[in-house]
């Protein structure tokens, strides 16, 4: 048992040092070596954990959703906030629209342009794991006749997909305008596409950081 521990402790030490290094230097910046350097281990004892620096990445991807999608599972799970709320919560705890849920250096440094394929797989990861999360949120609600819909997982998807695109920095330089139109119009189309009824949702511009402009647009809607 020991030793399955201090098997563990070394592969999060790896991950850990990797993590701090593709976060300054990027994926294709970092070598091997590199992470040897940091961990001051043998290149046997790398390989012994990890195949290889692509291996390694993946590892440090699984983790850090794991991380992000359990919080928002946990909360997900509290039958005690309110369905609407907890809609907001869980997208607030996964950070989806800024893409640095979870404070790690790999999620800070994610948007870099050498960081591109971990970005990738971490929206692959946020696309296929956020759907199962909030689905079950979305029944609730029809079941408290807030929401109208036979899809609740297929809205969700398309949701996911349309924010973690559109408002993704990297794919798309919007102006301040640009985004708040494109904000509004997201809310009104998740009402419909949702059957909520028209300006209950609007507190979801909580979640793009603009809880200001929700009482002043929400008569656009």
């Amino acid at each position: 048992m020991r030793i399955v521990k201090e098997a563990e402790a070394r592969r999060n030490e790896i991950l850990d040092a990797a993590e701090e290094l593709f976060g300054q230097k990027g994926f294709d910046g970092t070598s091997t070596g590199d992470i040897l350097g940091k961990v001051g281990i043998a290149r046997g004892t790398l390989y012994y954990h990890f195949k290889s620096k692509e291996d390694i990445m993946d590892a440090l991807i699984e983790r850090t959703n794991v991380n992000i999608l359990g919080a928002a599972q946990h909360i997900a799970n509290d039958q005690s906030i309110p369905v609407i709320d907890r809609i907001l919560r869980v997208v607030m705890a996964l950070n989806i629209n800024s893409g640095s849920g979870g404070g790690t250096e790999i999620m800070e440094h994610i948007h870099k342009p050498q960081n591109a394929l971990m970005h990738q797989k971490i929206q692959k990861a946020i696309i296929s794991g956020v759907p199962p999360i909030l689905a079950p949120i979305i029944s609730e609600g029809i079941r408290q006749g807030l929401f109208n819909t036979q899809y609740p997982y297929e809205c969700m998807e398309m949701v996911v997909i349309y924010a973690n695109t559109i408002f993704d920095n990297d794919m798309f330089e919007l102006t301040d305008d640009q985004r708040m139109s494109r904000i509004l119009a997201f809310i009104a189309n998740l009402e419909r596409l949702l059957g909520a009824e028209s300006g209950s949702l609007m507190s979801v511009m909580q979640i793009f950081g603009s809880a200001e402009g929700a009482e002043g647009g929400s008569g656009d809607a």
